[in-house]
């Protein structure tokens, strides 16, 4: 199974004279990186939040909010009626003018409005803390889907780098050819006798250094390995990092061992299928 560091989740909740809004947003990173913005009364829940959403999300960059929004005739700002008649009192005895005048006047002046801080209602927090969950679970489902194109898109760069592999097995034969004759050409160039024995010894030896079949046997296992852990109950995002690493190193020794043209070109194909693996695995849990 795999799972994407990307995923949205959004759940609602309407409350008597307001709604609350949950939404989480999760990208990729190489560890649980979270982001909680919420109202200034419901930052005593912050830590219960956190714990939450390092539970269940694991890992990955984590932007969680809760908006709030006012629905009924509720408010938390009032007229400050001592200071406002304070005010129309002072104002009666330098001007002479209209109550209404006066009183728009006075409303103007500093303090005349206040604002009572909100305190958290306990009985409402069960039902956004139940939109936490259900905007998570979204978030989840979310990274399963994202998570299941990704398992796709990595099968099928998998399959093509072993068809490559195969192929470079099949230039093997005509690479080991053609070093021979180049080798026997030089000597022949050279004008020098040589001892036969001793050449063949000597060319084993030099073919040897260039075989490739560990590299081969070594590459696909890899290979089977990675496809093993698309397929595996959890999301393991570094384990096929560290095991991509290792199919990295087996290509490059071929490339390295290769010393013909045809098959240096098979390698590049398939370090650019691998390379695009890898760009992919940084968006896995």
């Amino acid at each position: 199974m795999i799972l994407s560091m990307t995923g949205y989740g959004k759940a609602t909740v309407e409350l008597p004279q307001k709604k609350v809004t949950v939404e989480i947003k999760t990208l990729n990173s190489k560890n649980l990186d979270l982001n909680v913005r919420v109202p200034t009364y419901y930052r005593e829940k912050e830590l219960e939040i956190r714990s939450k959403l390092s539970k269940q999300l694991v890992r990955g960059k984590v932007d969680f909010s809760i908006f709030i929004e006012i629905t009924g005739s509720e408010t938390t700002t009032i007229i400050n009626k001592e200071v406002v008649n304070n005010y129309i009192d002072q104002l009666r005895t330098i001007a002479v003018t209209s109550p209404e005048n006066t009183l728009e006047i006075a409303m103007r002046l500093p303090d005349a409005l206040k604002t009572e801080r909100e305190q958290l209602d306990e009985s409402q927090w069960p039902l956004i803390d139940k939109a936490i969950d259900e905007a998570v679970e979204k978030v989840l489902t979310f990274r399963l889907d994202e998570g299941s194109v990704l398992k796709q898109d990595f099968t099928h760069r998998i399959q093509t780098i072993q068809h490559l592999s195969e192929q470079v097995m099949r230039l093997d034969k005509d690479r080991l050819l053609q070093i021979r004759e180049r080798l026997e050409k030089a000597i022949t160039e050279l004008q020098q006798t040589v001892d036969e024995n001793r050449f063949e010894q000597e060319l084993i030896y030099y073919l040897e250094k260039l075989d490739i079949t560990e590299e081969k046997v070594r590459l696909n296992n890899h290979l089977d390995y990675f496809l093993q852990e698309l397929n595996s109950t959890t999301s393991n995002g570094k384990k096929l990092g560290f095991i991509s690493q290792e199919i990295g190193r087996e290509i490059n020794t071929t490339g390295s061992k290769s010393n013909f043209a045809p098959m240096q070109k098979v390698v590049i194909q398939m370090k650019d299928e691998l390379e695009k693996i890898k760009e992919q695995l940084l968006n896995v849990l």
